[in-house]
């Protein structure tokens, strides 16, 4: 697949402490994987800001108002719950990751990629429509959705969840909009303890795949493949969008499934075969958790490998 990353320097400006989890390193470990001979000449977009409007299709005017207006003047950290925290700079950061998504649904339906991988921070899946959470300020990948909808009045959009942690925001998008199809594989009992089995969604658009501490890549691809892939076939979206984190791999420090690398590799080329296959070839991936740094580089480069050569 011809593919393109994007990214935002601004991403770097959202200055979480190096004790928290979700630090600017998280970032440089990705591009710097990124920036190997095999990935390096791929084309690189910077990220648009998203503006009100975009943001509004997703989040309460209430809630935009309230991540604007918590952003500090100085090098305060200021608090949005247990573990969520904005400084100087993570406004920039979370509008940028936001457009991000927007711009990679720009070019893949205009042609210009067939996929593209979104190296951002802040990660979203977790925001909801008037709650920020887990790490997330706004959820890009809600907001790429409904960009595609309604902007390029596409009908049906699937989000594929594959982070460790189940995609809570995002299912609540797909849980009043029909249009919508969302499924996750995650760790259960995890953080944030919602995704269970039985979370279909009233339009039946929902899938949820919770599996045990322990699981390693060959449970978790056949999981994918019985759980997830037929019911993404029977939706037929006209757009794939994957919320791409990679704190599954074993390494990582905060979750306890086993996979490695060729694990996420599997992922992107399963998941370019099965847009092939529903008819188009265009997906769009944006990057959400991983928190051992060089697994979350090592998988991150891999994941985009495969895409180039899907």
């Amino acid at each position: 697949m011809n593919t393109g990353v994007i990214t935002a320097k601004a991403g770097f400006e959202h200055r979480i402490p190096p004790a928290h989890a979700e630090q600017p390193a998280r970032l440089q470990s990705v591009l710097d994987a990124l920036n190997a001979p095999d990935l390096a000449a791929l084309p690189r977009i910077d990220a648009p800001r998203a503006d009100r409007a975009a943001l509004e299709r997703v989040h309460t005017e209430a809630h935009v108002d309230r991540i604007f207006a918590s952003e500090p003047d100085d090098d305060t950290l200021v608090g949005l719950d247990w573990d969520t925290f904005m400084t100087k700079g993570s406004l920039e950061a979370a509008l940028r990751a936001a457009g991000a998504g927007m711009a990679a649904v720009d070019s893949v339906l205009s042609g210009e990629f067939d996929a593209a991988f979104c190296a951002i921070r802040p990660p979203g899946h977790h925001a909801e429509r008037a709650r920020p959470m887990g790490f997330c300020l706004f959820n890009n990948i809600a907001i790429a959705a409904m960009h595609a909808l309604e902007t390029h009045g596409l009908s049906r959009v699937a989000i594929v969840d594959i982070d460790v942690h189940h995609g809570n925001g995002s299912q609540e998008l797909a849980e009043r909009e029909p249009r919508v199809f969302f499924a996750s594989i995650h760790e259960s009992p995890l953080y944030p303890g919602t995704g269970m089995a039985g979370e279909t969604g009233l339009d039946g658009n929902v899938v949820n795949v919770p599996v045990g501490a322990g699981l390693s890549g060959p449970g978790w691809r056949a999981a994918i493949e019985r759980e997830i892939t037929p019911a993404l076939r029977a939706f037929a979206p006209d757009l794939i969008l994957v919320s791409a984190g990679f704190d599954a791999h074993a390494d990582d420090p905060l979750a306890g499934l086993q996979l490695q690398e060729a694990d996420f590799a599997w992922a992107a080329a399963h998941l370019a075969a099965l847009a092939g296959e529903i008819g188009h070839k265009r997906l769009v991936c944006l990057m959400e958790g991983g928190y051992d740094l060089p697994a979350l580089g090592r998988s991150a480069a891999a994941f985009v490998q495969s895409l180039a050569e899907a």
